[in-house]
This record gives structure tokens, sequence and C-alpha cells, in this order.
């Protein structure tokens, strides 16, 4: 019995199937799908029982799923084919609680000679929670002061200079109130004072992410933490109150644009280039 020959390969060369590059599907390379155009940068690869697929980000935002098959995709024109990158797993890069684009494996930076004062340890644990990893990048240390009647000696104290900057955040700093009177003593070009319209920072928390539909109007006279304690049916220890608040915060999502805006622009100026 003879033994099956095959010939030579006589499939014309103009219909052989051109090979093309495969190219990891590294986060951030930034393609088009060729079947229907969607152009974006990649988001992450995932393993599914049709085959892996990869992600797309386009520029407004729009995230789109397709195949990774063969052939599937353009890369600065060129056909290829995309595959799952070498490691498991190639994150995005991630951003911490304030928003920030998260530096992995960053030491914290020697403290500055600058300082962001705040009135109380609530206000200090609720900055930490959220701006922790960008003051220590920045080397930005934040103090609590337990009250501002003081605030102006305080100020003295520091000797703020160019190169040593005090931020202050104070609460309740509406028009009329003491905290204004207090603030409005503070003149220095290397101090920077600002604050929320709120009577503690506690307001400072978006209702929601405490799973309330609002904060209670508490009677003045009336200490407005145990105020808020009893009208929402919470025990009358504010120190487990605070923890229980404190714990529903896990990004600057959960807190009104009033406090954000002002610790970031406490931020940007203990953080300035140094000016004459």
């Amino acid at each position: 019995m003879r033994s099956r020959q095959y010939g030579p390969d006589l499939t014309p060369p103009w219909k052989k199937p051109v090979p093309v590059p495969e190219v990891p599907a590294e986060t951030d390379l930034v393609v088009e799908e060729v079947g229907t155009g969607f152009c974006g940068a990649v988001i992450r690869c995932e393993k599914t029982a049709q085959g892996p697929t990869v992600t797309l980000e386009d520029r407004f935002g729009k995230h789109r799923v397709f195949p990774m098959e063969p052939r599937g995709f353009l890369l600065e024109g060129r056909v290829v084919t995309l595959v799952r990158p070498p490691s498991a797993a190639t994150p995005r890069p991630t951003r911490t609680a304030s928003g920030s684009v998260a530096v992995p494996g960053a030491r914290a930076r020697v403290a500055r000679a600058g300082r962001i004062y705040v009135e109380g340890r609530h206000d200090a644990e609720l900055v930490e929670r959220v701006w922790g990893d960008d003051l220590r990048i920045e080397g930005v240390v934040v103090e609590y002061l337990e009250g501002i009647d003081d605030l102006p000696a305080i100020v003295a104290d520091f000797a703020p200079a160019p190169d040593a900057r005090l931020g202050v955040l104070v609460d309740h700093l509406v028009p009329g109130s003491k905290e204004s009177r207090i603030a409005g003593q503070v003149s220095d070009a290397n101090v920077l004072v600002v604050g929320h319209p709120y009577i503690d920072v506690w307001e400072a928390v978006k209702p929601s992410a405490v799973g309330i539909s609002a904060w209670p109007r508490v009677p003045r006279g009336q200490d407005w933490k145990t105020g808020v304690c009893g009208a929402l049916g919470w025990p009358g220890n504010t120190g487990a109150a605070w923890q229980r608040i404190l714990a529903s915060v896990h990004s600057y999502r959960d807190l009104e644009p009033a406090l954000l805006g002002r610790v970031e622009e406490l931020i940007d100026f203990v953080t300035a280039p140094e000016f004459g």
C-alpha cells in the first residue's frame, strides 16, 4: 500500500494570508477595531467562555468590549492581532481617594516646613482619609487645633514664610459668623485661610454616602452633634457616630464640593513654588 504523498502548496501567493504582528494589549494602547471602526484605549483584557476579550475606551469615555480575534484591530493604520499581555493582570493606572493618579511605590516626601491646620480631630481624619496619599507624596503635614479662637496667635507663633506657608481650614466660614471675624484678623501673604459653610465637618459628607436623606436641622443652642444623633436615632456616643460616618467615606465622591475645593486649594497653596 502506497503512502499518500502531498505535493507542494500550490496556493497562489496573492491568496495566501499575509502574517500580521501579534501585539500585547497593554493598558492605554490605542487601537481601532476593524469591523466597527471604534477607536479607543485598552482598559483591560478578560478571559471569557467565548475566548479572550478586550475593553476599549474612546475619547468620550464610552466603553466597548470586543473579542480578540486574529487580524481584528488596526494599530497606527496596520492590521494586527491583539493578544493578552504576558502579565496575568495589567491594571489600569489607579487613582487615590482624592481622584489623583496613584504613583505605585512612591515614597513619602520629607515633610515640608509648611503645614495645613484644621479645626478638630474629625477634620484631620477626614482629610487624611481622602487626601492622605497625596499629602504624603507632597510632604504636607496636617495638624488640628481644637478650635480657631486663638488663630492670630497661632499664626504668629508658626512664623509663616515663603518657604513655610500655612493653610487653615475653618468650619462654618460664612459672612457674619464668629469664624469669619477671626479669619479676617489674619492678613499674612504666606497664610491662606479658607473654609466651608457647614456647622461641622460631618455635614461635608454627602448624606447619600451615610445612608440618610439629609442632615437633620438642629435647634439653635443645642449641641449639634448630639442633636444629629438624636434626630437620626443613633446612640448618643458622638465618637462612635463619627466612626460610622468616616467609614462611609471611600473617595472624594462621598464629599460635598464645598469642602473638596477648599482642601485642594490649601494643598496647592502650601506646595506652590516659593515666591519673593
